[in-house]
């Protein structure tokens, strides 16, 4: 399903565990500035940040000038970012790599098991978890070349890449959940789902809400909208506890003015401001969800905007 034969697969707890086998190997590493924190927080302050544009799509312009300069040892670019579903150019960024003959891992968590996998395997290293796409919690897997050298030691599991006991049950589990996944792709599924997406969008900006659906412009994954909520007359009430009390689970990015949480690093790798940031909820669904779901969440936002006393525009 993903390309490769079965010596580069290696079988691991998760994307986090699977990003951190990769990342403790090479010190110079120039990863995306929207990377999820199991890339950035590994790779250190003094990893070279990619920029992105105003969409949040990584700049492959940036990465050919800096390598007439200097060469890292690995480039870490995501599949598609968690927090905006903004698909990022991992298909032209593993394909300038391998000319330039340096390492890519390509973090494909949110890819895998929503988009098809045909061509992952291009890349140097992709890590990804069963959870993403309906299976268990605590299994994921890694690309990795057969040459490896592991990070967990203390016994030969894995060919020697991963010491300890295999989660069989878990894997078999996920490749069962992966399977379905695939199936439900190479039927046609998208189609419909990306259909919901859109109408949900073009809802919401016609309800004139005051609300900024954020990268717009780009090609995103069909389960997820970030958006900029209005500002409230009263910044201590939260938009998602809002949402939340009206039965819809809502992510969010740092809390409207505490001064305790940083804004989002996605969102200011973007452009948007700290206060901004504040305001953004990000909404997403899953293989379950259906477009009735879709229409229930619109009417549950306009009830948080009617309950927050938001003046909306134009009145």
């Amino acid at each position: 399903m993903l390309g490769v034969g079965p010596d580069r697969v290696v079988f691991t707890s998760g994307a986090t565990e699977s990003n951190n086998m990769v990342l403790a190997q090479v010190k110079r590493v120039w990863i995306s500035a929207i990377e999820h924190p199991c890339v950035m927080e590994p790779s250190g302050e003094k990893a070279a940040r990619i920029p992105v544009d105003a969409e949040g799509v990584v700049q492959i312009p940036w990465i050919a000038d800096l390598l007439r300069k200097e060469r890292p040892e690995l480039i870490a670019v995501m599949a598609a970012n968690n927090e905006t579903g903004v698909i990022q150019p991992w298909r032209e960024i593993a394909e300038f790599c391998r000319r330039e003959s340096v390492p890519f891992l390509c973090d494909a968590a949110q890819w895998v098991g929503k988009m098809s996998a045909e061509g992952l395997g291009a890349a140097t290293f992709v890590s990804g978890c069963a959870h993403k796409f309906g299976g268990p919690a605590g299994v994921g897997f890694l690309v990795c070349p057969p040459e490896f050298q592991p990070l967990i030691r203390g016994g030969p599991q894995e060919s020697g890449r991963r010491a300890g006991t295999e989660n069989v049950a878990g894997v078999v589990a996920m490749v069962a959940a992966l399977q379905e996944r695939v199936t439900a792709i190479e039927s046609g599924a998208l189609e419909s789902r990306m259909r919901w997406r859109q109408a949900f969008e073009k809802a919401l900006t016609e309800a004139a809400l005051g609300i900024e659906i954020l990268s717009q412009g780009a090609e995103r994954l069909w389960n997820t909208v970030a958006v900029l909520m209005p500002e409230a007359p009263d910044c201590r009430r939260r938009w998602v506890v809002v949402m939340d009390k009206l039965g819809f689970a809502v992510s969010t990015g740092s809390a409207c003015a505490s001064g305790k949480e940083k804004a989002s690093h996605v969102l200011t790798a973007m452009g948007i401001s700290p206060d901004a940031a504040g305001r953004a909820l990000r909404f997403s669904s899953g293989w379950e969800t259906n477009e009735r779901d879709w229409a229930a969440l619109l009417a549950g936002i306009k009830a948080a905007v009617a309950e927050m006393g938001v003046e909306r525009p134009g009145r």
